[in-house]
């Protein structure tokens, strides 16, 4: 909505005189909300946006150009574009009936045209993109991303979605033996190598294995530090072996942000968990 004044004067025999100042308001006939889907991002994970247009004027609107700045921020004297646009994902759709897509160009914004909104209705796209290695994985973090809309004799209008980074451990495991070959009634080791990706530090992860061939006299550490009996259950008979609950902590992964190309670098937290017996 905007504000407009006006004054006339009147000039006679060398004088001018001035009327009062009238005020009016043009009223904005087209408005716009911008929704992210997905109530947190992590890097790689597709997100969903919908943009809702709505027209309350009195004659249709046509030829209008969404564009969406796709989260990019200042870093340095750069500037970083946190969100990939997935190819072909844009649904358009007049009044909520779908649409023949629309003409999109994606780069560093993303770029809708030739969209139109009904007098009296409403048009919405949905389209989706992914967070990038320049959208920052840490706990706190948010993306927030901001569209435009914008044609001949209307206003232009704007409207942001933010979405918070998700606070949460990402776990993965991997096994090795050592040695690969060992003599009956000799010593072997698994080691269990547990990565964390997330932002989060887990306590609460349970290891399960069953050994074939069983292990007898185990020595369990974590990190290096020899475990009793109370931090895990294990069954000799059937080789069964699991931790106790809450006995070990994955710790979080850090990020360190390139200060040349501002992409992020993921550093897993680490625990080391091994089992030592003989067979």
């Amino acid at each position: 909505m905007a504000v407009f004044y006006n004054q006339a004067t009147l000039s006679y025999n060398n004088t001018t005189v001035s009327s009062n100042v009238v005020t009016g308001t043009v009223v904005d006939v087209l408005s716009m909300t911008k929704t992210a889907v997905s109530e947190s991002y992590s890097v790689g994970e597709v997100l969903t946006y919908t943009v809702s247009l709505v027209n309350t004027g009195t004659s249709a609107l046509t030829g209008l150009t969404v564009t969406d700045d796709l989260g990019a921020y200042d870093y340095d004297t750069s500037t970083l574009v946190p969100l990939t646009y997935v190819a072909g994902s844009v649904k358009y759709f007049v009044n909520g009936v779908v649409q023949p897509a629309p003409a999109v160009t994606a780069g560093n914004t993303l770029e809708i045209t030739g969209i139109g909104v009904p007098a009296g209705g409403n048009a919405m796209l949905i389209y989706q993109a992914i967070p990038n290695e320049f959208a920052s994985p840490e706990a706190g973090s948010v993306i927030t991303n901001t569209a435009s809309a914008a044609g001949t004799g209307v206003t232009s209008v704007t409207a942001s979605a933010q979405v918070p980074a998700a606070s949460e451990a990402v776990l993965s495991v991997s096994k090795s033996l050592s040695p690969c070959e060992v003599a009956e009634n000799g010593q072997l080791t698994y080691t269990f190598l547990i990565q964390n990706t997330g932002n989060t530090e887990e306590t609460g992860a349970v290891l399960r294995d069953t050994f074939d061939p069983v292990l007898n006299n185990i020595t369990v550490t974590t990190n290096g530090i020899e475990r009793t009996p109370v931090d895990y259950d294990y069954d000799p008979t059937t080789g069964e072996f699991a931790t106790a609950a809450a006995s070990f902590i994955v710790p979080a992964a850090t990020y360190t942000q390139d200060t040349v190309t501002g992409a992020y670098t993921t550093v897993p937290g680490m625990t080391v968990i091994t089992i030592t017996g003989t067979i």
